[in-house]
């Protein structure tokens, strides 16, 4: 065996041409595109219309050429009067010798032939002419199947007179008056026809190329006008690009391609907008939250440092209650850091997170444990059923552990928290003050807090990580007034799942 390696593939040698083109093709600019496919398209289609013309034109002038000579009436007399010859050209040449020479014999019964006439006889074969004949007809092989013809039948074809001349020819079948049989040949030239044909393609193709000019000029009209939307787009995007205002929008004008594009970059730039408000908002509230722990825990880290420079050294009891305040501090700072953290999700790339079919009531349970912790002195009336959920579990305890400290915070000293999970309907209802009902929009807003508990602990961010996690999960989260009218508030968590794992 050898070990040659076969020859590569043939490319065509229109392959590489044809990249060239579609290279270029595609290097031009959308507006260039356009015109040049609307130009193309209109430049196509005149040019199919013009050509169709000219074959309409044509059917119809060589089908009067053709109507006019089968209507043409045969001659009166077939006769041979001449010395016949043996090609047209020959029997051309003896009359046109008999007409120089005056000695034009009569036809019997008198008259000219009608139309370039010709006839042919085969036995021997024999053609002659009418002796006022100025042409011949070029005779054809297949001439000579005009034999079995019967009366009234002809054959027309396209032919041409000897000189070169075309012509369309008519051939019928006759009978002499000795019964012999001649093939009468009478032809029309069809020169007249060309020429018309011949201007006519000249004056179409002078109207094409016009078209195309304008067809060109069309394009690029028709390219400008609907690109319009789209420079107008370009514009407030570099605007964008260059000094970052979000938010910029762009008029809408009907409801086609280019106006849901102009709508629907103008929903992306409000939301970048709001996304943006948010961030800052978030930003500043964070700042503000952030600066009350801290202020007071560089107070009280002053106070210690000052009191060591100055070597008065704070009684026990009062150092102890600064560094209780401190922890605390300190502790409040980690759980505000750790709900920014939690609410920072959506506005940044996703970690992985764990997903799981995760039972709900379990999570309620360990939630209603820790919050007792919390509120030694309330008490807690819960009825929990089986609930399994697929979700993140820690995101789910959180929201739950959330609810529940909201509950007992605004709880009464000995009031009682009701915790409720019935058919993957959660619910937490205390008996405190309630929220106002023009409030109730606000509260899963990040950071903000009814002006009536500004003054107990809390970031403002509980109900945020509740309703971004519930919404995680695929449920929904509500909160208003009790719904039997008395004090206090009702949190709702609807989890889609089951009451058994799946």
């Amino acid at each position: 065996m050898s070990d040659t390696l076969p020859p590569p593939p043939l490319v065509p040698p229109t392959a590489p041409r044809r990249r060239r083109l579609l290279s270029w093709y595609r290097a031009r600019s959308l507006r260039s595109r356009l015109t040049f496919l609307t130009a193309a398209a209109v430049a196509v289609a005149i040019a199919l219309s013009a050509l169709a013309c000219w074959f309409i034109v044509e059917k119809q002038l060589y089908g009067q050429v053709r109507h006019e000579l089968e209507n043409a009436p045969p001659p009166r007399n077939v006769a041979l009067q001449l010395p016949c010859a043996t090609t047209p050209e020959a029997a051309l040449k003896t009359v046109q010798e008999a007409q120089e020479t005056g000695s034009l014999p009569e036809l019997p019964g008198g008259g000219p032939a009608p139309r370039d006439t010709q006839f042919v006889w085969t036995a021997p074969t024999c053609v002659t002419l009418p002796l006022s004949a100025t042409k011949a007809i070029a005779i054809e092989p297949g001439d000579a199947r005009a034999f079995a013809l019967k009366p009234n039948q002809a054959i027309i074809r396209e032919g041409r007179y000897t000189n070169g001349e075309p012509a369309m020819v008519r051939i019928s079948l006759a009978r002499t008056a000795s019964h012999s049989s001649v093939l009468v040949m009478v032809a029309t030239p069809t020169a007249a026809v060309e020429d018309s044909l011949d201007r006519l393609a000249v004056i179409l193709g002078g109207v094409a190329l016009g078209g195309i000019v304008l067809a060109g000029l069309a394009g690029r009209f028709v390219a400008r006008s609907a690109l319009k939307p789209v420079d107008r787009l370009t514009d407030v995007v570099e605007h964008i690009a260059r000094t970052e205002e979000v938010g910029t929008t762009i008029p809408v004008e009907g409801s086609d391609e280019i106006a849901r594009l102009a709508t629907s970059f103008n929903s992306m730039s409000t939301a970048l907008a709001n996304s943006r408000d948010r961030q800052t908002r978030l930003i500043a509230d964070a700042g503000h939250e952030l600066r009350t722990p801290l202020t007071s825990l560089r107070t009280n880290v002053d106070l210690l440092i000052r009191s060591d420079d100055t070597g008065r050294p704070l009684p026990p009891a009062t150092r102890t209650k600064l560094l209780g305040n401190m922890k605390a501090q300190m502790q409040e700072l980690t759980g505000l850091i750790g709900d920014l953290l939690q609410l920072s999700r959506p506005d940044s790339p996703r970690p992985a997170r764990t997903l799981a079919v995760v039972a709900l009531h379990e999570i309620a349970d360990r939630a209603v444990a820790r919050a007792k912790l919390r509120g030694p002195g309330l008490v807690f009336e819960t009825s929990v059923e089986p609930w399994y959920v697929h979700g993140d579990a820690a995101a789910l305890e959180r929201a739950v552990i959330n609810l529940l400290d909201n509950a007992v915070k605004y709880s009464p000293p000995g009031g009682t928290i009701d915790v409720r999970l019935v058919d993957g309907v959660l619910t937490v209802r205390d008996h405190g003050p309630g929220i106002p009902p023009d409030e109730l929009q606000y509260v899963f807003d990040r950071f903000w807090r009814s002006p009536s508990s500004r003054q107990l602990p809390g970031s403002g961010l509980g109900l945020s990580i509740v309703a971004q996690s519930v919404r995680e999960a695929g449920g929904e989260v509500s909160l208003g007034p009790a719904a039997d009218g008395g004090p206090g508030a009702l949190a709702t968590v609807r989890l889609p799942g089951g009451p058994a794992p799946d």
